[in-house]
Parts: C-alpha cells; sequence; structure tokens
C-alpha cells in the first residue's frame, strides 16, 4: 500500500515537472515590427483583459505597479517611475501599446522598462534568463487590459 502511494505521488511529481517544463519551453511567436508597432497578435487571438490585470499587478510576472501608477485603487504602492497608465488607451493604440510590452527599447533604447517577450535580455533574475518574462498569451492579456482604460 505505502510503495503504491509512492510511486503515484512519484509520477504525479514527475507529470507536474514534465508540464511545468513544456510550460517554460513555450515556442516563441513569430511577429513583425511595423513603424515601431506589432499590429498582429501574438496568439492569433484577442487577450483577456482580466487575466491581463492579474498579470500587471502580479509582482512575480508583470509587476507594472513598480514603475507605473495604474487606476487601481485597491492596490497599495504605485511606482512613479514610468508615466501614469490612467488614459493609456486613449493615448496609444492596440499594436503600439503589444511592441512596449514585448520590446520597449525598439522605441526607447535607453528605457529602464524590461523586454516582456524577449529571450536574450541583460541583468535579469537567474529563473529568466533564457526566457521570456511573460507568455505570448500573457502579453496579449495585458494589452487587452491596458485597452481598457480609457
Amino acid at each position: 500500500m505505502k510503495h503504491t502511494k509512492l510511486m503515484s505521488a512519484f509520477f504525479g511529481l514527475t507529470l507536474a515537472g514534465t508540464i511545468a517544463a513544456s510550460a517554460q519551453a513555450e515556442e516563441m511567436a513569430q511577429y513583425s515590427i511595423v513603424d515601431d508597432s506589432i499590429p498582429a497578435s501574438l496568439t492569433g487571438k484577442a487577450g483577456d483583459a482580466a487575466n491581463g490585470k492579474k498579470v500587471v499587478i502580479n509582482r512575480k510576472k508583470g509587476n507594472c505597479l513598480a514603475c507605473h501608477v495604474m487606476p487601481i485603487p485597491e492596490e497599495q504602492f504605485h511606482g512613479k517611475t514610468g508615466p501614469d497608465l490612467a488614459g493609456v488607451a486613449q493615448r496609444l493604440d492596440e499594436a503600439t501599446l503589444r511592441m512596449r510590452i514585448v520590446d520597449p527599447k525598439v522605441i526607447n533604447h535607453g528605457t529602464m522598462m524590461p523586454s516582456f517577450y524577449k529571450t536574450d535580455q541583460h541583468r535579469v533574475l537567474k529563473k529568466f534568463q533564457g526566457k521570456t518574462i511573460l507568455s505570448a498569451q500573457e502579453v496579449e492579456d495585458v494589452v487587452a487590459y491596458l485597452m481598457t482604460l480609457n
């Protein structure tokens, strides 16, 4: 009986590790940059604004609040390094927002903002070396959320 439970636990952990590894090994989406923007979705579908909000406030994912003031009063400690994102959908279109999340250094080489969808970044946490910070779907979700900020 104990042997069966141990084997089940082992296979469960092995399967979970395999799923996690395959999620991290997501193949990079191909995209085209046109006039400092990425016009087409990275995933071919629209993002989920509700999940995008979760990503932007997640301190281990988007962490947008570290640098930006955002219209999310229930969250504390908004940064003031980056521009205020209230009304960003009136200032920037979806394609430009996508570019600024994927690789803002294309638009502004001196920006502090990290490239959230690049693998060859410098000075990143070890867990992100050779990986993207956000998945293609998370990028689309963040874009969808930012487009709600009129």
